[in-house]
């Protein structure tokens, strides 16, 4: 009702604005504007003053300084990735070997090497995206290999989804661990004679990338600028930032308000005592191109390294059914915490006993018909007595559609016929509170929206397999993939009135693309371009071809 109202107050008063010559600043002719209202109505035209929108429909009565004749072509709102590491992606661009799609352990040290006579005076050689599941055998390598390429060197490599590394021994003697230390929640991996292979899983991991050095001043700014101009070439005006410190989140807002960061970001803080108290006792934070209003904890870990914890051991793996990374008082410290400063909770859950846990934790502190809107992030396997369970606390699930298609191939091999018929749910979990958040989880994954958007209706990989898609009962519908990429995932942020569809009042972020991902035929998605972008009414990016 208020929304209707001031959407009458607001035409009203510029129609009386273009009687006296006041003008919009930019109208948008001859466009398919799907606007992701609540109809899911549709406009051509759409004009903007002081970077909102004031007006959508058919026959504008405004004039404005600048008119855009789009020629028919697709205009959407502008895209938001409602769950990915936007500052880690940068860091990734600017200073890590880039260690995706290696066929075997030996094209990595191929790469590596590369790296390192093109920049032989650093003592760090880090690196990321390796992925043992594409080698012959799917074993993890071994650290040998390392040592005998790279003398001296400190190495770092992560494994694709952030829950393992691979280092060097003098990182192991750096950070402290060696075959005897116990990790709670983290495993270090030994080898058949009994000596440390260098594979460190969760929190032994972390503990090795906490060691590398942090970016100085100059390098977070250029890593921040270069994931910026990355997004907005993929059609993204907002993202989700999911897990950053104080250092971090105050830089992009220095840089925001500076006018050089002109990425929209929802930060999901630490969970630290340090940062999370510094941010809570501020409460929740919002501002133009900033909110901090979430903490961003973890379950457990990957099902691609078996950290992510099972009710049941790994079918390919039957002495270990993964690990949750904290303990009860930690996960309750938290959520208390959160709770009484009203923030959001956003838990990694990955397992089936992962996401079972934290239901039973965040039932404490959610009575039903609550609209705390906290979170499971990923939620990639459901043991079938939980899915309700959502409905029952209002808990959102936030989704990664193209895990569905990177992991198909070998999920089955992990879970087992039956078990897997309960991962990469959507329509299921989407059933639940009538609505969920989508997000690539960026740099895990590509970080193009338009490959979430095709994963989650085709269930298939860029390469069009399987022929059938991946159990279909779970695809989405393309409107349903496209409010998940936009108002929902709006709304997974408490942004839902700013941001997240095109009407009267919200910020003017929109994306032009080259064909109508809503009619387009199904294999030609994933290629669809990004044209334009406007966020806040200012074109942000443009193809120059």
């Amino acid at each position: 009702m208020k929304q209707t109202l001031l959407t009458l107050i607001l035409i009203t008063m510029l129609t009386c604005s273009c009687k006296t010559g006041q003008q919009a600043d930019l109208l948008i002719v001859n466009a398919n504007i799907y606007t992701v209202d609540a109809q899911f109505s549709k406009a051509s035209q759409m004009a903007v003053k002081d970077g909102k929108i004031v007006y959508v429909g058919d026959d504008c009565p405004l004039r404005a300084k600048e008119v855009v004749d789009m020629k028919g072509r697709s205009v959407y709102p502008g895209f938001i990735d409602g769950h990915c590491h936007f500052l880690s992606y940068g860091e990734n661009c600017i200073r890590y070997v880039d260690l995706r799609d290696c066929a075997s352990f030996d094209e990595v040290i191929e790469r590596l090497k590369k790296y390192e006579r093109e920049n032989g005076e650093s003592d760090w050689i880090i690196g990321r995206g390796w992925d043992q599941n594409l080698w012959e055998g799917q074993q993890f390598p071994d650290n040998k290999l390392l040592e005998a390429n790279f003398p001296g060197k400190y190495v770092v490599l992560t494994r694709i989804d952030g829950h393992a590394t691979l280092v060097t021994n003098n990182v192991m003697q750096l950070i402290g661990l060696n075959r005897k230390t116990k990790i709670e929640g983290g495993e270090i991996y030994l080898g058949s004679n009994g000596r440390p292979t260098g594979i460190l899983i969760d929190n032994a991991a972390d503990l090795a990338k906490a060691a590398i050095p942090p970016l100085n001043n100059e390098q977070l700014t250029r890593a921040l600028l270069r994931a910026q101009d990355d997004c907005f070439a993929m059609g993204l005006s907002s993202i989700t930032d999911a897990g950053l410190g104080i250092r971090a989140i105050e830089h992009i807002d220095s840089l925001q308000q500076g006018n050089k960061l002109k990425m929209k970001i929802n930060a999901m803080v630490n969970p630290d005592d340090e940062t999370l108290l510094h941010f809570t006792r501020q409460g929740v934070i919002v501002k133009d191109r900033l909110s901090v209003r979430s903490v961003k904890i973890y379950a457990d870990g990957a099902l691609g390294s078996r950290g992510a914890k099972l009710l049941r051991p790994y079918d390919d793996a039957p002495q270990t059914d993964g690990l949750m990374v904290c303990d009860d008082d930690f996960y309750r410290h938290v959520c208390s915490i959160a709770a009484q400063a009203g923030y959001q909770v956003c838990c990694h859950a990955i397992g089936d006993g992962g996401v079972h846990h934290i239901i039973d934790i965040y039932s404490e502190y959610l009575k039903p018909g609550n609209d705390l809107r906290w979170r499971i992030e990923h939620s990639q396997v459901v043991d079938s007595a939980d899915f309700a369970r959502y409905g029952q606390y209002n808990i959102v699930p936030s989704i990664q559609a193209t895990h569905c298609t990177s992991d198909m191939a070998w999920a089955g091999e992990r879970l087992g016929p039956d078990r897997v018929k309960n991962a990469y749910a959507y329509k299921r979990l989407l059933e639940q509170n009538g609505w969920l958040v989508n997000g690539t989880d960026f740099p895990i994954e590509h970080i193009s929206p338009l490959y979430t958007f095709y994963a989650s209706v085709a269930r298939k990989d860029l390469d069009g397999r399987p022929t059938e898609g991946f159990q279909m009962e779970n695809a989405l519908s393309r409107e349903e993939a496209l409010r998940s990429m936009t108002i929902w995932a709006a709304k997974g942020a408490f942004e839902e009135d700013r941001r997240g569809s095109l009407e009267v009042g919200k910020d003017a972020d929109f994306v032009v693309l080259s064909s109508d991902i809503m009619t387009a035929p199904e294999a030609k998605l994933p290629h669809i371009g990004v044209l334009q972008l406007y966020v806040s009414g200012e074109l942000v990016y443009k193809r120059n071809h």
